[in-house]
């Protein structure tokens, strides 16, 4: 072992540095792949933290420069700092954040991620022992893009900041693109004196930013969740970006694991939905699309005391929720509600939405939190075919996600976007506070039909209303 070491000219420390993060990556590995199932998600993080973790301490006591010092006193203990720090105020973040909430903050660690690697890109340019010059800019702008554009994103998903639907944002999108790639061009030529590169380079930076917030801002409600992945995506590529830079393995191989989770993901969610990736990137899509010209039709009400009969005296349920149900924090109560109908013999099932919630897999996490069996979250593409013999789908708190525009209105802005076939059960009860629009602002005409009974007030109110009214029968 010693004489190998020696033949390859190394210490055992850069040995052990380099095998730690060939152990975290496995770890990052094996967390991924628990990740997958709702059971095992939350050990799967740990897995991960603990990979990442172990990436930290070996690179704080191992890590030495290019001259074989290793990292200075006063600069290790700024990174501890640093770390307690960020830690103790990801612990308060994640305890107190409620999971209605969910979505924008995983934006703003998106946009965290995106800001860190545009600093790092930014830095290391003026560095002169960085000779990887195009990884440079393209963490530069693929970070920025990443920082501005979530910001933007959580704005948007808090209610904060508004939608331009306007054609000229489309080509303004592309004037960007152009000169960010010609920028580029122009300082990779090297015809040019250094402080005028770094000028281009702080150009560069600007108009990434600008960029950012230009894609997000045309994105309409529906379509969100897309952006969350890409965004995603754009942050561990820019991690990524930073490992080549760094000639760090660990953190390249966390952000390609990253990069190409987002990147898978959101062209599974754009094959589903009838977009184009390059329509995302440029930001040609969103919720400005033609009103749907559907007849309305009437309204019909339902009495507690008949969604109660109706409900008990069913042999199949399915339950839809969505956003509303988030946000009355009524998933405990709803969860009542299906063990109540199940000792009475009625079978229920819960009908998730890839993206109900606003994002990937929030109602999944919704639900965990309010002990439902994993067995009952049954995906869209697993329900739909069961609807037409379902004896009543129960709608708490969902909109665009049932909505029967996506299937036969060509005008509406979700027009081709998968959605769970609400409108193919015998029954329909839909429980919402009133007749408002939901994210993407269209009407939903599954509110109309025939079949369609409406159960308005308070979801958790009324949820809890039911489930007394069931409990006398």
């Amino acid at each position: 072992m010693n004489e190998l070491v020696a033949n390859l000219g190394v210490s055992y420390g850069d040995v052990l540095l380099e095998l730690s993060y060939l152990l975290a990556a496995v770890f990052f590995v094996v967390g991924l792949k628990f990740q997958s199932h709702p059971l095992t998600a939350r050990k799967g993080n740990l897995w991960a933290a603990a990979g990442m973790f172990l990436a930290m301490l070996t690179t704080l006591f191992l890590h030495k420069d290019a001259d074989g010092n290793g990292i200075a006193l006063t600069n290790g203990i700024i990174i501890v700092f640093s770390i307690a720090v960020a830690g103790v105020l990801g612990a308060v973040i994640a305890r107190r954040v409620k999971m209605t909430a969910m979505p924008e903050l995983v934006s703003f660690f998106n946009a965290t991620g995106g800001g860190a690697s545009a600093l790092v890109a930014l830095i290391e340019f003026s560095n002169p022992n960085n000779s990887s010059t195009l990884v440079t800019l393209l963490g530069l702008v693929i970070g920025s893009v990443a920082f501005s554009g979530s910001l933007i994103a959580y704005g948007k998903l808090d209610g904060k900041v508004g939608d331009i639907f306007a054609k000229w944002t489309t080509y303004l999108n592309l004037f960007l693109l152009g000169i960010v790639i010609t920028i580029i061009v122009f300082i990779l030529a090297g015809n040019i004196s250094y402080d005028s590169q770094k000028l281009l380079v702080y150009g560069l930076l600007v108009i990434s930013l600008i960029y950012g917030v230009m894609f997000v801002m045309p994105i309409g409600g529906a379509d969100m969740p897309v952006v969350i992945s890409l965004l995603n995506s754009f942050t561990g590529i820019a991690a990524a970006m930073g490992g080549f830079i760094y000639h760090n393995q660990a953190m390249i191989l966390g952000g390609i694991l990253v990069g190409a989770a987002g990147t898978i993901l959101t062209i599974l969610m754009c094959n589903a939905m009838n977009r184009s990736l390059f329509n995302v990137i440029i930001g040609a899509f969103g919720g400005g699309g033609a009103a749907a010209t559907h007849e309305q039709g009437t309204i019909k009400e339902i009495s507690l005391s008949d969604a109660s009969i109706l409900l008990s005296y069913s042999q199949k349920v399915v339950i839809i929720p969505g956003y509303g149900l988030a946000v009355a924090q009524a998933q405990h109560i709803c969860h009542e509600l299906d063990t109540l109908l199940e000792e009475k013999g009625v079978e229920v099932k819960y009908a998730i939405h890839p993206v109900a919630g606003r994002m990937p897999g929030h109602m999944n996490v919704l639900l965990a939190e309010a002990d439902v069996p994993y067995e009952k979250l049954i995906e869209m593409d697993d329900i739909n075919p069961s609807l037409p013999n379902t004896d009543v789908v129960v709608v708490i708190g969902a909109n665009d996600v049932v909505n029967p525009a996506a299937h036969d209105d060509p005008s509406s802005p979700i027009y081709g976007m998968p959605i769970i076939n609400a409108h193919e059960a015998k029954n329909i009860i839909v429980m919402k506070r009133g007749m408002g629009k939901g994210y993407a602002g269209i009407e939903n005409f599954l509110f109309f039909n025939d079949k369609t009974r409406m159960l308005f007030g308070h979801a958790k109110e009324s949820l809890q209303k039911l489930v007394n009214e069931i409990k006398t029968l």
